[in-house]
């Protein structure tokens, strides 16, 4: 098994003007994407708004220096993620793609293996 990384993208505006009815559809999906994962799901989480990020990058100095967000000049964000065992990656990318923001025209979802982890 190989594990996978999803990167759930996503426009922050967007995901703020949901309804609740909106939202708890978004969160049925992600049950059901535990379920269809039926164990092979090792870590997940939903991201906490860019604003509350600290980005870390070389400074004018060659040394590290760190900046409170919103840091993104693009309005797509990563908001979640998973950490999942597949046996390929097409088995992942099918799973990822019953996420309900695969399919809700603002953002999307990435899939990539991690290194020397399969």
């Amino acid at each position: 098994m190989t594990e996978y990384l999803i990167l759930i993208h996503g426009d922050e505006s967007r995901w703020d003007a949901l309804s609740d009815d909106e939202r708890g559809a978004v969160d049925a999906a992600h049950r059901a994407f535990n379920e269809k994962a039926a164990g092979r799901v090792r870590a997940a989480g939903e991201l906490q708004a860019t604003s509350t990020g600290t980005a870390v990058r070389t400074g004018a100095d060659g040394e590290p220096q760190s900046t409170d967000g919103p840091f993104s000049e693009s309005k797509e964000v990563v908001g979640g993620f998973y950490l999942v065992e597949g046996d390929d990656r097409d088995e992942v990318v099918a799973l990822a793609a019953s996420l309900a923001e695969a399919r809700q025209g603002h953002g999307g979802i990435e899939v990539r293996p991690l290194v020397g982890r399969g």
